[in-house]
C-alpha cells in the first residue's frame, strides 16, 4: 500500500465506516470497492457490502484496544480515479486508462501519517506502531522510479520516528536490499522475496519485537506445523500411532498453557481416534 491508502484505511476503521452501493464499483459481473481487497468482490452486491462491513467492525474494535500496530509501506506511487478524483487501494485490474498515476512528495506523505498517527493515539493512548517498508520490488514503476518511491519512503518514516515515542521501525528492507544483496534470495520474477528470504527476515524480527518466552513458544509451534505436514509412509502401523500420540499430548499442553491460542485443527489432526476413523472410512 501507499500512503494515502493506509491513511484512509485507518481513518475508516476508526470512523467504523460502513459501505453502501453507492461506493461500490461493479465490474468483470463482481462488485468491488476500490478500497478493499479483491477477496470481498461478490457478484451479489449485498454479499460483497456484507464482507466488507463486517471486516469494518472488526477492525475498529481491534484497532481500539491493540497494544501494537505494524503498518508497512510499499510504494509511494498512488492512483487516482479519473472518474471520481479520487485515490484507490486496489485497481482490481480495470483498465489503466481509468486512472491517473501519482507520485506522493515526501511532505505529503508526512501530513498525512502525522495527521492518521495522532488520531490512532488519541483513539488508543497505549498503542505503539512498528513501521517497516516492503522490500517488494515494483518493477512495473521501473527501476529508477521503483528506487525514488522507495526513498521517499524511507524518509517519511524516519521524520516520524524520530517524532513520535511510540513509533519504532524494523529494517525489513535494508535486510533484504542491503544485507542479502542477492536475486537468489528473489523469486523467478525478481520483485518478490523467496521463501529464504521471507524465513531470513522472520528470524531478524523475532529478535527485534520478541521476548525469549515468546521465541520458544514459536519453536514449540513450529514443531507441530512440521509434523502436522509429515507424509506417513504406513498410517496405520503402531509406530505412526505412536507419533499421533506423542504430539496430541505436546499440542494439548500447549493449549492448556496458552489459552489465548487456538489449537483446535491440530489437536484434532493428532487425535488418535479421529485418525483410525478416518482410516477406516478410507
Amino acid at each position: 500500500f501507499d500512503p494515502a491508502s493506509v491513511c484512509r484505511s485507518l481513518v475508516n476503521y476508526l470512523d467504523n465506516k460502513q459501505y453502501k452501493a453507492e461506493d461500490l464499483s461493479f465490474q468483470n459481473e463482481l462488485w468491488q470497492s476500490w478500497d478493499h481487497h479483491g477477496r470481498f468482490n461478490h457478484p451479489d452486491q449485498e454479499k460483497a457490502l456484507e464482507g466488507i462491513n463486517t471486516s469494518q467492525q472488526q477492525a475498529h474494535a481491534f484497532i481500539k484496544e491493540a497494544d501494537w500496530l505494524i503498518i508497512t509501506l510499499g510504494s509511494s506511487f498512488v492512483y487516482r480515479l479519473k472518474e471520481t478524483n479520487a485515490f484507490v487501494a486496489n485497481c482490481h485490474k480495470a483498465p489503466g486508462t481509468w486512472f491517473e498515476k501519482y507520485l506522493i512528495p515526501i511532505t505529503e506523505q508526512i501530513e498525512l501519517l502525522d495527521n492518521t498517527i495522532h488520531r490512532l493515539f488519541y483513539t488508543n493512548p497505549k498503542l505503539k506502531i512498528i513501521f517497516t517498508i516492503s522490500p517488494v520490488r515494483h518493477l512495473r514503476d521501473g527501476v529508477v522510479d521503483n528506487n525514488r518511491s522507495k526513498a521517499r519512503l524511507i524518509e517519511t518514516v524516519h521524520h516520524l520516528v524520530n517524532k513520535f515515542d511510540r513509533l519504532f521501525y524494523f529494517p525489513a528492507y535494508e535486510l533484504v536490499i542491503d544485507v542479502l544483496r542477492d536475486y537468489r534470495f528473489y523469486d523467478i520474477d525478481l520483485a518478490h522475496p523467496n521463501y529464504a528470504a521471507t524465513q531470513f527476515v522472520m528470524e531478524h524480527f523475532a529478535d527485534f519485537a520478541f521476548d525469549k518466552t515468546t521465541q520458544d513458544l514459536m519453536k514449540e509451534i513450529k514443531q507441530l506445523v512440521t509434523a502436522r505436514n509429515h507424509k506417513a509412509f504406513h498410517p496405520g502401523s503402531n509406530q505412526h500411532q505412536q507419533f499421533l500420540k506423542q504430539h496430541y499430548a505436546k499440542t494439548e499442553a500447549l493449549a492448556k498453557a496458552h489459552p489465548s491460542l487456538d489449537f483446535t485443527a491440530e489437536l484434532s489432526y493428532f487425535n488418535l481416534n479421529t485418525y483410525i476413523n478416518k482410516l477406516q472410512a478410507e
